[in-house]
């Protein structure tokens, strides 16, 4: 099944972040600094933005969100600016971009069972025409990431492990088809073989309904087994992008070769002998170890 609709796009265009912040000269910290790319669903992608704490990853999720306005730039949605969106068009964005947080526990409301999450989805955005039919779906969505309906619904989140919670959000994608997903940190707080199910389910949906995946993540192993398009994000600016394979294998910029050097060896005759630090541009300094 494919999605009937043309293929959307979002824009960034020069969308840079300022918090104010004690301490500095400027009295500002920029933890976006016009950045500028492209997503869309026309043909699916698996964009990996990949940066370490505090390189503003997790801040260009939310302004794709709608969470937080930029403090300059421009974010569009076919060419329409997503702060100016009228009533209805703004609801059919938050329907075609949705999120997968890292936290599997903090998205639900510990005092409600996990459907709910479901069930406000199906009636927010109307994707059955009764209670049965949401039911049917509901159920055939969750089956699509490998859970059984009887297993979990009527559960409370607590009662449930942090892949089932995380994969109920990946139910809830499945539920509203959107075009994109923003997927900040997913698998951070899960185990190897639940990681690789909930990977595989996002290269499945991207394959049977065009979904474009913005996967935000540290972890290089995991955009290498996505593959597709990353970017790599220092300081707030992005450095480098490309294909996976080819900026894992010659990376051009320093600190895209200091994330490579980072990752640990499965050798262990072949220890590390220097210490790796970076500078405020994003260059790579060696110094030896004692």
């Amino acid at each position: 099944m494919t999605k009937e609709s043309e293929g959307h796009r979002i824009d960034l265009e020069n969308v840079t972040q300022e918090f104010h912040a004690r301490g500095t000269t400027s009295g500002f910290m920029t933890a976006v600094d016009g950045v500028s790319f492209s997503l869309t669903s026309e043909a699916a992608q698996v964009v990996s933005l990949v940066g370490q704490s505090g390189s503003g990853k997790s801040t260009i999720a939310r302004i794709i969100l709608g969470l937080q306005k930029p403090s300059s730039g421009s974010v569009t949605y076919d060419g329409n600016d997503i702060y100016r969106l009228s009533r209805s068009a703004s609801n059919d964005y938050r329907r075609q971009v949705q999120p997968v947080f890292q936290d599997p526990y903090a998205i639900f409301n510990p005092v409600y069972r996990v459907d709910r999450v479901l069930w406000k989805a199906a009636h927010k955005f109307g994707v059955a025409k009764n209670r049965a039919a949401a039911e049917e779906r509901i159920e055939e969505s969750l089956s699509a990431v490998r859970l059984d309906p009887a297993q979990v619904l009527g559960r409370y989140p607590h009662q449930l492990s942090g892949g089932q919670r995380q994969r109920i959000m990946l139910a809830r994608v499945h539920l509203l088809r959107p075009s994109f997903i923003i997927a900040d940190e997913p698998v951070s707080m899960l185990d190897a073989q639940v990681r690789k199910s909930f990977l595989d389910i996002l290269l499945d949906f991207g394959e049977k309904y065009r979904m474009t995946t913005l996967f935000i993540t540290h972890d290089l192993s995991t955009v290498s087994y996505l593959g597709g398009e990353m970017m790599v994000i220092t300081n707030g600016k992005v450095v480098e992008q490309g294909a996976v394979r080819t900026v894992m294998a010659d990376p051009s910029h320093p600190y895209t070769r200091l994330l490579l050097d980072s990752v640990p060896r499965p050798d262990p005759d072949q220890r590390w002998t220097d210490r790796i630090t970076v500078d405020d541009k994003g260059d790579q300094i060696l110094v030896d170890q004692p």
